[in-house]
């Protein structure tokens, strides 16, 4: 999924907009985007969204921000949403592995009960918007076979540290603190063997900004990243395929150790070339087929 673009959930003039954007993947959000007032009609609407367009052929993936699991919403929201059969659920503010685990629990008894595949939806899990999930970060891998990627947020983890900003003043680069969140949800999503999916770009209007940051986040492992605005998507989906240059490069390396099955490191265009290089040229061939077939 190189680029996740959150919907709110309520909306149905942007959830009729959304399946045209461009994004591998939309978050039906019934969480910040929604007010308490709209929780009830914002899941039935998801749930009808869901049955109607999961039948396509060509469609992005749809998955559903549920609220947190301290409050009192979540439990409603996997009921009715998990049974119309999303591909994944988001797990905002999640304080542990235990509370992937937990989701996990809700979402077998939720597709049992809609007579659906148990296991078939992912979770995808926000996992810095609490401090106390920064100090249990590993205890998220392992936590569930659906995890299939961790992100992070710097919005609520400001607003918990009672943080008055979370960029520098040039309002691009990340202070301290939210380099710190972003660094460690990369290492614990590639010890998890999940995909690390960077955080939202706030400022639609830059562009400039955004390529930016998705080229920082490509440059340092990060696999796609979400989206707040559908002018977003196409710099996204850009930044996170991989370029005919990395396409063509990737498959020589792999070409090369192929043909030398014993060999640890080869000599490829002057550059000493080892295991791990192969690994990761195997990885973006991987990422150049997914965008292939979005």
């Amino acid at each position: 999924m190189r680029c996740m673009l959150f919907v709110p959930a309520d909306d149905e003039k942007k959830l009729g907009k959304g399946l045209s954007t461009g994004a591998d993947a939309l978050i039906l959000d019934l969480e910040d985007a929604v007010s308490l007032s709209r929780k009830a009609a914002a899941r039935t609407l998801a749930a009808q969204y869901i049955k109607e367009v999961r039948p396509r052929a060509a469609r992005p993936l749809i998955y559903v921000r549920i609220n947190a699991l301290d409050t009192n919403l979540w439990e409603e929201d996997v009921a009715v949403v998990a049974g119309a059969g999303p591909d994944g659920v988001m797990l905002p503010k999640a304080r542990s592995g235990a509370d992937v685990h937990t989701l996990s629990i809700a979402l077998n008894m939720a597709e049992e009960r809609a007579g659906l595949a148990v296991g078939a939806t992912r979770i995808v899990a926000l996992v810095t918007e609490t401090p106390i999930s920064m100090l249990q970060l590993a205890t998220y891998v392992g936590s569930s076979a659906r995890l299939e990627g961790l992100t992070w947020g710097a919005e609520d983890l400001s607003a918990a540290l009672g943080a008055r900003s979370n960029r520098e003043a040039d309002g691009r680069t990340w202070t301290s603190p939210y380099r710190l969140a972003r660094d460690l949800c990369l290492f614990t999503a590639s010890a998890a063997g999940v995909q690390p999916i960077d955080t939202v770009f706030v400022n639609f209007r830059d562009e400039e900004g955004l390529r930016n940051e998705c080229r920082e986040a490509v440059r340092d492992g990060f696999t796609g990243k979400m989206a707040i605005h559908p002018n977003q998507v196409a710099a996204m989906n850009e930044a996170f395929t991989p370029t005919a240059e990395e396409i063509a490069f990737s498959e020589e390396i792999v070409g090369v150790f192929a043909e030398n099955p014993e060999a640890g490191v080869v000599a490829i265009r002057g550059n000493m070339i080892d295991r791990a290089h192969a690994a990761r040229a195997e990885r973006i061939l991987a990422r150049a087929k997914a965008a292939r077939r979005s």
